[in-house]
């Protein structure tokens, strides 16, 4: 809400049916999946089959990149052909990728095993972004897909390292059969495929009036931007974090609990984020985590122990939490079709191709990790100022966009 009392008007669709919203974030979860326990995944490529820092970085990167290259047909198509449909095609896609890599484990081919097995989940994770999206309560929803999102976090960091990678490969594949027999949940079609809001306008005699505001295409265009930004910080910590402590001050044992542990952190940053949207929208809080989340991050340039390891994956979590929130929920805010929301693991999967291998071309160049942790704070600074142009752009045209919740 803008000082003046206006603010966005929501309506209740079949999105907000629970059986929509639970089917959505189960999808979610499922194809997020590898994106959560990629610390784990890397070091199992390297202890498991032998690869390599730097071919682990392209494997990771493929992965992640797929999960773009899915999600930009979602949002093709999300709205035009049946959801249901296009996910079950998706689940089986990722399906059978995952069980090739079972028996072909070589780096070239697993390089190209996971690009395909990312495109059948970045569709199947844009249907599901689409269809949280949604609900006439969006940072609501995506506070619930979150707090969900880091129980799974905590699970795959804790159990995952148990398990073999042929193990890994089984267990993706039978969250997606789980899936499949519940896909009847999800509805068919949007509701709205218009990129406007409505605004309850507050008169000075104190009467209210609903006004249509259509929304400049570069609003969502930008968040998706700094969405990318974002997740090139993300991805290429959330790779090498691990690995960075090895031959350092930092015990294995501890960061390999410190893993599972700190995202436990991620549930309280799902209650801030929504306390903190309802009372200063999602604008401004987002700034300042930006800036957090790239200083607790640059801090590991001045020596990796076990306390700046905890302190900085603990803070990491928590930060992650409060930037999807906000970034979904502002996209959902401006378009129900679900075309931009789709795009979000896209923005999201393309930071985290580039993510990885930029850092991994850190590596190669011989900078090290604290170099790899200076590109990090970089991305997270320049996704930052993006936001901070389009808030002030909102302000002059619909404020009560630029403050919403």
């Amino acid at each position: 809400m803008t000082d003046d009392g206006n603010k966005l008007v929501h309506h209740r669709t079949v999105f907000d049916d629970w059986r929509s919203l639970t089917i959505g974030i189960y999808m979610a979860l499922v194809g997020y999946a590898v994106m959560v326990g990629i610390p784990v995944i890397s070091t199992s490529w390297v202890t498991n089959l032998g690869f390599s820092e730097v071919e682990v970085g392209r494997v990771a990167g493929a992965d992640l990149g797929g999960l773009a290259i899915g999600a930009v047909i979602s949002a093709l198509f999300v709205a035009r052909i049946d959801r249901r449909y296009l996910a079950s095609g998706a689940a089986l896609l990722a399906i059978a990728a995952n069980l090739l890599c079972i028996f072909y484990q070589s780096y070239e081919v697993t390089l190209w095993l996971r690009l395909i097995a990312g495109i059948g989940s970045g569709v199947y994770t844009g249907i599901a972004v689409a269809t949280i999206g949604g609900h006439s309560r969006p940072a609501f929803a995506f506070g619930l897909e979150l707090f969900a999102f880091a129980g799974s976090q905590g699970a795959e960091l804790k159990l995952l390292p148990f398990l073999s990678i042929e193990g890994v490969y089984v267990t993706l594949i039978i969250t997606y059969i789980i899936g499949l027999l519940f896909i009847s949940w999800l509805p068919r079609r949007p509701v709205d495929k218009t990129l406007d809001v409505e605004i309850n306008v507050e008169e000075a005699s104190g009467k209210h009036h609903t006004e249509h505001k259509h929304v400049p295409a570069y609003v969502p265009w930008m968040v998706l931007t700094a969405i990318v930004l974002t997740y090139i910080n993300i991805g290429a910590y959330w790779t090498y974090i691990e690995l960075s402590t090895v031959d350092s001050a930092a015990s294995p044992e501890w960061v390999a609990s410190m893993l599972w542990i700190s995202s436990v952190f991620s549930v309280i940053g799902c209650l801030f984020a929504v306390l903190l949207s309802n009372r200063y929208g999602l604008a401004r809080p987002l700034l300042v985590t930006l800036v957090f989340q790239a200083s607790i991050v640059l801090m590991l340039v001045f020596g990796i122990t076990n306390f700046a390891v905890a302190f900085s994956m603990f803070f990491f979590n928590f930060c992650w939490i409060f930037v999807d929130i906000y970034q979904a929920a502002t996209i959902a805010n401006v378009d129900h079709s679900g075309r931009f929301p789709a795009m979000i693991p896209a923005a999201q999967g393309l930071g985290n191709f580039l993510g990885p291998n930029i850092a991994a071309s850190v590596l190669a160049f011989g900078f090290g990790y604290n170099g790899v942790f200076i590109m990090c704070a970089s991305a997270s600074i320049a996704a930052m100022l993006v936001y901070l142009y389009m808030y002030l752009m909102l302000k002059k045209t619909i404020p009560a966009l630029a403050d919403a919740s």
